[in-house]
């Protein structure tokens, strides 16, 4: 009976605050364990990264899509294709021109050398390199704009598990303190369940953007790269006309 007195003691002395608890942000990062520490500041950090992607890859879709219809109205204005290729050069500033000038340079190459009037064959080959040019040209420039996606597939995907991993260590530190003070107070238990939580809540933090990001460019860019596919199907078709036509 005494001896569940002095336990009653204890405790009550443990709950009422002999030693305060600080769950705000910042107390549970400082009281984590190290390696909880590691993975917040990890998660932290991967978070940050996926942002700059994120808000880099919507400000340059929205600037693609801007000169990219610059681009559609100035070809689609009725002048010819060989003054608007002196006008952009060898300095295309988005893809579906750098699609446009990598056409016109094999186009402009081959009636330099005459094989625009060499016969039907020669005819036929030109608009397999033509097609072939902007093809390419679609491949890299695409590839281009995917630079960083998988970084940001690969946060989506981890950073659940890493924030999961830090939970996991939380709780078994948590169980550490109650074996070494031998008491389930809340004072003992709480921070190290706090910090777990924390960690899992950092992990969905990093995660939930970056696959919600994702989703979304990648959308866009398959809409974009469509795009860029259907003008070249419809450049290749003028260029066939202009050869049909003995141009």
């Amino acid at each position: 009976m005494l001896r569940r007195m002095e336990q009653a003691v204890v405790d009550s002395v443990q709950l009422s605050g002999s030693v305060e608890l600080d769950l705000s942000i910042i107390g549970l990062f400082l009281s984590a364990d190290i390696i909880v520490k590691i993975v917040m500041v990890g998660l932290l950090g991967v978070s940050v990264c996926s942002w700059a992607i994120i808000i880099d890859k919507s400000l340059k879709i929205k600037g693609l899509r801007s000169s990219s219809r610059l681009f559609e109205d100035m070809f689609w204005s009725g002048g010819s294709l060989e003054d608007l290729y002196d006008q952009i050069g060898n300095v295309p500033t988005d893809p579906m021109s750098s699609v446009f000038s990598e056409a016109m340079k094999e186009w402009r190459l081959s009636k330099t050398r005459g094989l625009v009037s060499k016969g039907e064959e020669a005819r036929a080959s030109l608009r397999e390199r033509v097609q072939q040019k902007m093809n390419l040209t679609i491949d890299r420039e695409i590839e281009q704009l995917e630079k960083n996606m998988s970084f940001l597939a690969s946060v989506g995907s981890t950073a659940p598990f890493v924030g999961l991993f830090g939970t996991v260590w939380g709780i078994m530190d948590a169980f550490q303190s109650i074996a070494a003070t031998k008491t389930t107070a809340l004072s003992v238990v709480a921070p190290g369940i706090a910090e777990a939580l924390f960690a899992t809540a950092l992990g969905l933090v990093a995660a939930i953007p970056a696959v919600i990001a994702y989703n979304k460019i990648s959308h866009d860019l398959d809409r974009f790269s469509q795009r860029l596919e259907g003008f070249s199907a419809e450049f290749i078709s003028i260029l066939s006309r202009q050869l049909d036509e003995g141009a």
